[in-house]
């Protein structure tokens, strides 16, 4: 196994999230988005919401394999299904910091977010 030196390009890319879960660079806290969305004060303060890029996306919600009695002579297909996120790499998310870990990785602070805890995105697409 060869030891790679970590840089700013690959630093992310040995990352894998699992499950329903995304990786977000979190925004300095402010009151505005860079699109313009206003988020009251009120609002960050009594509910802890916070906003970030999207850096990394789990695979999605894992889903049952089948289980047929009358296709056992078929075999097993043991692959894993997802049914994918809706949120993408890229996006600006506003999420509910409750529901967030937070983690500091190579001197930077992400946070771990469940899908679940996501209450907005925002994404910017060539048309």
């Amino acid at each position: 196994m060869s030891i790679m030196k970590v840089t700013a390009d690959n630093k992310l890319r040995n990352l894998i999230v699992v499950g329903d879960r995304v990786l977000i660079k979190p925004l300095k806290q402010t009151d505005r988005t860079d699109s313009g969305l206003y988020l009251p004060p009120g609002v960050q303060e009594k509910e802890k919401i916070q906003s970030g890029y999207i850096i990394k996306v789990g695979p999605g919600y894992p889903l049952p394999i089948p289980t047929d009695e009358d296709d056992i002579w078929k075999g097993r297909e043991d692959t894993v299904k997802y049914l994918p996120l809706q949120a993408q790499e890229g996006d600006l998310a506003i999420f509910l910091q409750k529901g967030a870990i937070e983690v500091i990785y190579e001197h930077e602070k992400y946070y771990i977010v469940p899908q679940a805890s996501i209450l907005m995105l925002e994404r910017e697409e060539a048309l």
